[in-house]
């Protein structure tokens, strides 16, 4: 394993506590202009995220109606009644963003689908770093004021959907990470920085409560007046 990234897996809660589990839930809380963008209304209701932790997988309770919810895949996004039948479902999903930039509207599924690959992505890093086919190393370090952050590149394998195949992690001196860049490619391709702060630690694994997404500028610096995604996080446990 690169050092480096053991070093990162050990200051979150280390390899052998996360393999001892298999699911994590979240509450979170989104806000943000992207939405309105996508001709999307989003509310402050708190919603129940729960993700497989080896395999990508993910299911957000509500979505839409009260009794709705998701099932994400790679391969296939659904909208689910608690009895099973099925509100709506898309196969192949990625291939429906076809086209699209940053203002094109979005339908409920391609919502889902976007959420269902981003929180799985966030409430795995950094162990799914270690996942098959994914490969790091660590590259020049960036200068944030007075301060120097350690940046990890990370390039995701075609099996494993997420915002980007390359995407930069920022971890700070005590190795918590503190930005994650990537380009948004469902949305046209458009570059983003996300601001994560607020550590919690959850059944011995830590994570950042707080997430929020802007505009990179062409200096690889967030447009802090632009805010894209606001999220947050709580009550999260993992079985």
């Amino acid at each position: 394993m690169n050092m480096f990234l053991a070093e990162i897996i050990e200051a979150h809660g280390g390899l052998d506590r996360w393999r001892s589990f298999t699911l994590g839930e979240a509450t979170i809380i989104t806000g943000g202009g992207l939405w309105g963008l996508k001709g999307l209304i989003q509310d402050p209701n708190p919603r129940r995220m729960t993700v497989s932790l080896h395999e990508e997988r993910a299911s957000l309770k509500p979505f839409g109606d009260l009794d709705w919810h998701t099932e994400f895949t790679p391969e296939r996004i659904a909208i689910v009644r608690s009895d099973g039948s099925i509100v709506r479902e898309r196969t192949h999903p990625r291939a429906s963003f076809a086209g699209h930039g940053l203002d094109t509207p979005w339908d409920p599924l391609h919502r889902a689908y976007f959420n269902g690959y981003a929180m799985w992505t966030y409430l795995t890093t950094p162990f799914l770093f270690r996942m098959a086919g994914v490969r790091v190393q660590e590259v020049e370090p960036w200068a944030e004021g007075s301060r120097t952050w350690r940046v990890l590149r990370v390039e995701f394998p075609d099996s494993i959907a997420t915002h980007s195949r390359v995407q930069d992690f920022y971890f700070g001196e005590d190795l918590s990470l503190r930005r994650h860049d990537y380009t948004v490619d469902v949305a046209g391709g458009f570059a983003a920085a996300q601001i994560v702060h607020d550590y919690i630690e959850a059944d011995g694994i830590r994570l950042p409560s707080k997430r929020r997404a802007y505009l990179r500028g062409p200096d690889h610096r967030p447009n802090l007046d632009v805010l894209l995604v606001s999220i947050d996080v709580s009550e999260v446990r993992f079985t």
